[in-house]
């Protein structure tokens, strides 16, 4: 075994864990920055960016099918100590998403208001989600190239590197938007429009940026040949983990886009409370989403190399201390939310509409995190289709019907919405855990032995 086999070998969850979480804290702490100086700027501003966000969102999870089948491929050849077909992996990957962000970033650009007419918007909340829509859906490719180099850094456990690069990125587009919203140096309000180059700007460095390291640190040279040239037996086997693995994850965003035209027809108030309590929520699931993302990296070379017991015990671990930590943090915010609330906005229609919510967050949270935990992992150990089985049935039985049945036909409006969420989360987490210790692993290696 070489020295780079045992490095990966050895990898702890707390060695790649801990630069995901504050890649990803400051991630978000930079999108929370950017919806309070929109909400400040403008509240319809905040509302149109949000609904524009969730647009764009659904479109970069057809990026992600290529960028998570890398991590899992790349991560088993690694287990497997197949260091070459882990390299042509990554060379396929970047070229599949390049074409991949090229046609969505295209398709977003020309028809991106017959889309937004998908949602109960209006006025000034339609315009600035539009604004958004056209600037940054144009660069769409430019985040499906990032996010494929950056699948291939973290799957060969540089985290490290990523998180850098997505720090750097995150001050660029918050440095544009004071540009933008403040006037600063004498410079004119730009608002929505310069919010959104900032955010262009941001990706072109991002790309650069991740070239640069996945060269020097891989020895990993992308290029045209990686664009014109791809091994079809390598886009074969990324769709077919990928394509299973990010419909899951379509699933819920299409979903959510029905659940926003519900809010839209509660009012701009509970259109509005909605985007600031999802950067709230965000927050309860933070060091979730960290340890997650170590944990399916860590799995697929557990699985790789044929090391299952020690796959279960570690998806377990990392289940207790997921729900654990969602649970004692949301109680936290929701003790003291209503400052946390005043931040985000002044408005009494909003606040009134929000504060309720805050425990149902309570509710929900927990249930999330069975939800990102086991579901990541069951895709690293290859069972890749339980996931978007489940999730379609209940994100459309219970996220969407019953957001419907209690937000809107009883009444309850955004806290109905809330709970029918909640429900949706517990349910797929309790599946998703009875999978999990099943080992699914073993009925799949028996297929693959019949096969």
């Amino acid at each position: 075994m070489t020295a780079q086999q045992q490095y990966y070998k050895d990898q702890t969850l707390f060695q790649i864990s801990w630069p995901l979480f504050i890649e990803l804290s400051l991630h978000m702490g930079i999108g929370i920055i950017a919806t309070l100086m929109l909400g400040h700027y403008a509240d319809d501003a905040a509302a149109g960016v949000g609904v524009a966000n969730q647009l764009l969102n659904m479109f970069i999870l057809i990026f992600n099918v290529t960028s998570v089948g890398a991590i899992i491929l790349i991560g088993q050849n690694l287990g497997a100590g197949k260091m070459k077909e882990a390299r042509q992996v990554a060379h396929s990957a970047f070229g599949l998403n390049f074409w991949f962000g090229l046609a969505v970033g295209l398709f977003v650009f020309l028809f991106g208001q017959l889309l937004l007419g998908f949602f109960d918007i209006h006025g000034k909340v339609y315009q600035y989600a539009l604004t958004f829509v056209k600037i940054c859906g144009a660069s769409l490719f430019l985040e499906s190239i990032s996010l494929a180099l950056s699948a291939v850094l973290r799957s060969h456990g540089y985290t490290k590197e990523s998180m850098l690069v997505t720090v750097l990125m995150d001050l660029i587009s918050i440095f544009g938007n004071i540009l933008a919203i403040t006037g600063i140096f004498g410079l004119p309000v730009t608002g929505v429009i310069g919010v959104s180059w900032a955010i262009v700007v941001a990706r072109v460095f991002a790309v650069s940026a991740l070239l640069f390291l996945v060269y020097r640190r891989l020895a990993l040279k992308m290029g045209i040949r990686d664009i014109v040239t791809i091994k079809k037996e390598d886009i074969r086997a990324l769709l077919e983990i990928g394509i299973p693995s990010a419909g899951e994850n379509f699933s819920y965003q299409f979903s959510q886009l029905v659940i926003t035209g519900f809010i839209a027809v509660l009012g701009e108030a509970s259109l509005a409370a909605r985007v600031y309590l999802n950067n709230i929520s965000m927050i309860c699931y933070l060091f979730t989403l960290a340890i997650a993302s170590g944990t399916q990296l860590l799995i697929a070379r557990y699985v790789g190399a044929k090391t299952y017991e020690r796959a279960l015990k570690r998806g377990m671990k990392t289940l207790k201390i997921a729900m654990m930590a969602s649970f004692f943090t949301s109680l936290v915010i929701a003790l003291i939310g209503s400052p946390i609330l005043h931040v985000f906005t002044k408005s009494e229609d909003i606040l009134a509409v929000s504060i309720p919510i805050l425990w149902a967050i309570v509710f929900t949270e927990p249930g999330r995190a069975m939800n990102i935990v086991l579901m990541s992992s069951l895709k690293s150990a290859g069972d890749v289709r339980f996931p978007v089985m489940i999730g379609i049935f209940s994100m459309w039985v219970f996220a969407a019907s019953l957001s419907y049945v209690l937000g809107v036909h009883f009444g309850l409006g955004l806290l109905g919405i809330w709970i029918a969420q909640g429900i949706d989360e517990w349910f797929r987490g309790i599946f998703a855990t009875r999978r999990w210790l099943s080992k699914p692993w073993e009925r799949l290696s028996l297929l693959r032995a019949r096969a």
